[in-house]
């Protein structure tokens, strides 16, 4: 049999490629070709464009790698954690380096056993998002350890005393503070706070947040009372449900949740109950992750400013790696509260189903 080969006509490709980019078909030819009159911002469209339009990029047009860096998050069943890896990743692609991703799971390859194997691989440096630094239960010496070894590293999402690294965080406290006051302005006072294990640096300073807020505005006598309605769970869709279940039970109208994935999950539990979310039930979230404004409600949360966190953390990185010496007090950047569906004016009265 006759083998026949379809050759793709090379002005089909620049025109497929120009429009992707949103760039003429000669401004294509200039970067394919090497040259210099092009401004990085387009040539960068260019090259993403032809990334995914599945080309291999001409032998001139690729780079070595500066080097590898390693970056552990938690998960990435939570959509904030691909969230941060992209913005991390995107950030570490421009400056020339090659990112390892090391994705935990339960049961699966601890953050111990993938640092060991960057190490083994060679890496410039290593990004801990929401990492074991972020757990006030688990040993501070791992990451000592990586620093007597000279290996420079970020930690992303909690901070712990005693380890020569720079952190960046989100200002947990001022979260819940403004959900908190964004609730009581619309007239609600009972308000739960649906957070995760307490043993974690973040869920502590939302609860410091949020108890603080409640005495200040009058929605409890002291931080004892306060912290009545605090339901510590899961940072799973699970847990907000189960946080819902006892908060519903106890006659509040409102939950400020610890991630957009409880607050689903109070939204789910207010459904079973046949309450309606915001009718019966205001819900805020934290976060902000992709596609959230898409949910039914499209859901008032706390932004978590990911792109400026994950910016901020491979500029420390680098900045260590180039052998100089990055602040090693702790970046706090500062949330944002975006109200959208799932909040609104107190009910006259409320009732479990």
């Amino acid at each position: 049999m006759r083998r026949t080969t379809t050759l793709v006509p090379v002005r089909t490709r620049l025109a497929d490629l120009a429009q992707l980019a949103g760039v003429s078909t000669a401004t294509v030819s200039r970067v394919l070709n090497g040259k210099a009159n092009v401004s990085r911002e387009t040539r960068q469209s260019v090259l993403s464009a032809l990334d995914q339009l599945g080309y291999e990029r001409p032998e001139r047009l690729k780079h070595r790698s500066a080097g590898l860096i390693g970056l552990v998050v938690p998960e990435l069943v939570n959509p904030v954690f691909p969230a941060f890896a992209q913005v991390i990743e995107d950030h570490l692609a421009d400056a020339g380096y090659t990112p390892v991703l090391c994705t935990q799971s339960p049961g699966g390859t601890t953050e111990d056993e993938y640092v060991e194997i960057l190490m083994e691989h060679g890496v410039d440096g290593i990004v801990f998002v929401s990492g074991l630094h972020a757990d006030t239960q688990a040993g501070r010496d791992r990451y000592v350890r990586l620093r007597e070894r000279g290996m420079p590293i970020v930690l992303v999402g909690g901070f712990a005393e005693g380890i020569d690294a720079p952190f960046v965080s989100a200002d947990d406290a001022q979260a819940a503070e403004l959900a908190v006051r964004h609730l009581v302005s619309l007239g609600h006072r009972r308000i739960g706070l649906a957070a995760g294990p307490t043993r974690f640096v973040p869920t502590q300073r939302k609860q410091e947040g949020f108890v603080r807020a409640l005495v200040q505005h009058g929605l409890a006598a002291d931080e004892a009372e306060a912290r009545t309605h605090v339901v510590n769970t899961l940072f799973t869709l699970e847990g907000g449900q189960a946080a819902a279940e006892e908060l519903l039970a106890s006659g509040h109208t409102a939950v400020v949740c610890a991630s957009d994935l409880m607050a689903l999950g109070v939204t789910r539990a207010a459904r079973a109950h046949g309450l309606t979310v915001p009718g019966n039930m205001s819900v805020v979230g934290y976060d902000d992750s992709p596609l959230i404004a898409f949910t039914d409600p499209p859901l008032t949360t706390v932004r978590q400013p990911v792109a400026a966190m994950g910016r901020a953390a491979v500029a420390a990185l680098l900045t260590e790696i180039s052998g100089d010496r990055a602040p090693r007090s702790e970046l706090l950047f500062q949330p944002e509260l975006v109200v959208r569906e799932s909040t609104g004016s107190a009910p006259v009265a409320a009732t479990v189903g």
